[in-house]
This record gives structure tokens, C-alpha cells and sequence, in this order.
């Protein structure tokens, strides 16, 4: 099964300046909502919606101009604009114990991406929301190995049950909510969406 993301869809794409700006409009939604953070004083990693953004967008735009979106919102917060967690910015957060989530939502919107555009994995609540829990999965992943690699450099090596009170599970009710909600959103929007004119 071949399926097309919901922007795609709905708006023509075909010339490169439209899907230039479908790429910075999804980088300046994440960085909106990145600037929702709320430090906790027992990890070095914040809470923040940006995740929540990371799954919208990956969604909305499929695999490719989400995984542009969030390579351009990186690129942009290690060059110096505030668009990282409450207004951080420069390369410094790349290779800083966040550095690893960070990393990780380019892969995360591919892989939702890829999986909206195999499976239509956006269309019904119940398939989305086994999509976005595959895509935190992934920000986890290269979150986890970032946080414990930062770690370890700083001579601060800990056990895998200490990497996770650390970097899973002050998180982990938050992003499966998150989950929830871009699960329920994007039906919501194709819904909206069906009989829409493209644009």
C-alpha cells in the first residue's frame, strides 16, 4: 500500500519553493513548541511540547520533507538561532546530554514519515497512535545512547536503571501523551481534509 502525508495532499508541492517553505514552516512549528520547557531538577533533560511537534510534522509532511524540517530546525538552533528548549541555541546543545533526542527527531519524522506513506498509519486513532509510539521509540533510542555517551565522557558513568530514571521515565507518561494527542489530531485533519481542493 502506497499513501501520501496529509500537507502533500492537501497542498501542491510540486515546485521546489513550496516545498522549501513546507520545510521551514514545519522547523518553526517545532521551535514554537520547543520553547514550552520545563526544567526538572533531578535530570539535565527538560520536558518541553517540542516532541509533540516532531511527531505532527513528521506525519504531515512524510518522510522526506519531515526529516528536512527537523535537519533544518537542528541546523538552525547549532547555528545560533533560539529555537532549542526554552530559547537555547548554538552547537553546544548538540553535544550536550539533550544532543541525543535532538538527533533523534530527524530520524523519528523518517521513520513516521515512512510509515504514513507505507501504511497510512495516520488515518485511523489507533494505528497513529502505534506510529507515534514507533517514533518516540526511535527519539529514545538515540536519546539514551546520547545522554549515557555524554556521561560517560563527563567521568560520570551510570547503570542502565540510572540512564532510565534519568532519560526514560520522568518522560515517559508525558510522550505517551503527546502520543495520544497526534493520534487523535491527524485523523482529525484528514477528516477535515477529504474533499479539500489542493492548493
Amino acid at each position: 500500500m502506497n499513501a501520501t502525508a496529509l500537507v502533500p495532499s492537501v497542498f501542491d508541492l510540486s515546485t521546489t519553493s513550496r516545498r522549501v517553505l513546507a520545510v521551514a514552516l514545519g522547523a518553526a512549528f517545532v521551535a514554537a513548541l520547543a520553547q514550552v520547557a520545563l526544567p526538572l531538577p533531578f535530570t539535565p533533560v527538560p520536558v518541553t511540547l517540542q516532541t509533540l511537534g516532531v511527531l505532527l510534522v513528521g506525519a504531515a509532511l512524510g518522510r522526506s520533507l519531515g526529516a528536512q524540517a527537523l535537519g533544518l530546525y537542528l541546523a538552525a538552533g547549532a547555528a545560533g538561532l533560539p529555537v532549542f528548549a526554552g530559547g537555547g541555541a548554538g552547537p553546544g546543545w548538540l553535544a550536550g546530554p539533550t544532543g541525543g533526542y535532538l538527533l533523534g527527531f530527524v530520524a523519528a519524522a523518517w521513520l513516521l514519515g515512512a510509515l504514513v506513506e507505507r501504511f497510512a498509519a495516520d488515518r485511523r486513532p489507533p494505528a497513529a497512535f502505534l506510529a507515534m509510539l514507533a517514533a518516540s521509540a526511535a527519539i529514545y533510542a538515540f536519546g539514551l545512547a546520547g545522554l549515557a555517551a555524554w556521561l560517560a565522557l563527563g567521568g560520570k558513568a551510570v547503570s542502565l536503571g540510572g540512564l532510565l530514571a534519568l532519560g526514560f521515565w520522568p518522560f515517559a507518561l508525558g510522550d505517551l501523551l503527546k502520543a495520544a494527542l497526534a493520534a487523535a489530531l491527524l485523523p482529525a485533519a484528514w477528516k477535515l481534509a477529504v474533499g479539500t481542493r489542493r492548493m
